[in-house]
């Protein structure tokens, strides 16, 4: 909680670090620092409660003996078209794989479109037909929605909440807080598919392969999981601001050290040559179909071989463990030999990507 402010002339106040900037910035929105500076002081410090307080993918909280997980999302995607899925894919796989990361069992989605006039109704067909393919992949039902039609020019085609609800089963008990020394650092394939699948189409980029985006459900890998072992302490899906990002918000959220191994980072070769032409690091690159996960040691190898046995874990690789120095920070060991911070994002990598 930020306690000094500056009074506006219209009698609100606002954060301080918040003033840097007069107006909203595409970067707020990236993921990043100021995405998380926005959130933190200017919703956080205002909803606080303690079911938001630990800003994880989603909220944690319990009815009559069970718990649930609680979650939203929405989807601005540009294009809304691209290979491996489209913007409806996305809106449900982003939801159920939060729920996921929550350690829960996603049941129920409600989905508000929000449609520029002129939209192409043979393209909102396809949309709600992914969607309803995507449900039906997932084993969850939509059972609510909205819509709402902007004036031409007033929106870009189509954006898509959804909000979705899980029950938590016994024994499970994820959180970003929960990560612990000597934890094992997971990834359960390769990084930074999707955003170099979004940014291919947008520039026109063309492979000897084309990179596909990793949308997809995780919840099944989750399941295969904690069938294995519930020494899992933290689960992330790298969504925005990539890799690179999720891992400095649990160093700090948890307070302790990072170390992961650059020879172990898994990226295909198409995609690490879009990087390098695009100028992109492919650790700050958005994933919309993996997870990392922080397990306990002694549990490493049998949760690693779960995910390996699955169809969206078969890539796993551990990169990387919990470590006493360094508390707050990720480090690097370089395939030279050296190190290097990994920072958390600092601006605007990739815009609309999700």
């Amino acid at each position: 909680m930020i306690d000094k402010k500056i009074d506006l002339s219209n009698g609100f106040a606002c954060p301080l670090p918040i003033m840097e900037y007069k107006n909203v910035l595409l970067a707020h929105g990236g993921g990043g620092k100021l995405s998380h500076q926005l959130i933190k002081n200017m919703f956080a410090s205002q909803f606080k409660n303690e079911l938001l307080e630990p800003l994880h993918d989603g909220a944690i909280f319990s009815i009559n003996g069970t718990r649930f997980a609680f979650s939203t999302d929405s989807y601005v995607i540009n294009p809304i078209f691209f290979p491996g899925g489209d913007i409806g894919t996305l809106a449900v796989n982003g939801t159920v794989n939060d729920l996921s990361m929550c350690g829960a069992r996603p049941l129920y989605l409600s989905s508000a479109f929000i449609i520029e006039e002129g939209l192409p109704m043979e393209d909102l067909w396809r949309v709600v037909l992914s969607m309803e393919a995507a449900t039906k992949a997932a084993g969850i039902q939509l059972v609510t929605g909205d819509t709402k039609v902007v004036d031409r020019g007033k929106g870009d085609k189509i954006f898509i909440n959804t909000s979705g609800i899980g029950i938590i089963p016994d024994g499970i008990e994820i959180s970003p807080q929960r990560a612990k020394l000597g934890d094992k650092i997971i990834v359960s394939g390769t990084i930074a598919d999707h955003g170099i699948a979004i940014m291919s189409v947008r520039e026109g980029l063309e492979f000897e392969t084309q990179i596909e985006s990793d949308c997809a459900p995780l919840n099944g890998l989750v399941g295969a999981m904690f069938a294995a072992s519930q020494e899992i302490h933290v689960l992330r899906d790298p969504t925005r601001g990539g890799v690179a990002t999720v891992l400095n918000e649990i160093a700090e959220s948890a307070n302790i050290g990072i170390t992961i191994l650059e020879d172990l980072i898994p990226v295909s070769e198409e995609v690490m040559g879009a990087c390098e032409i695009l100028g992109f690091d492919p650790l700050y690159v958005a994933n919309e179909g993996k997870l990392l996960a922080f397990v306990a040691p002694t549990a490493a190898d049998k949760v690693l071989a779960a995910m390996r046995a699955h169809p969206f874990g078969k890539n796993a690789v551990t990169i990387g463990e919990v470590v006493a120095d360094h508390t707050g920070t990720v480090i690097m060991k370089t395939r030279i030999g050296g190190s290097r911070v990994v920072d958390m994002l600092s601006g605007e990598q990739l815009p609309r990507i999700c």
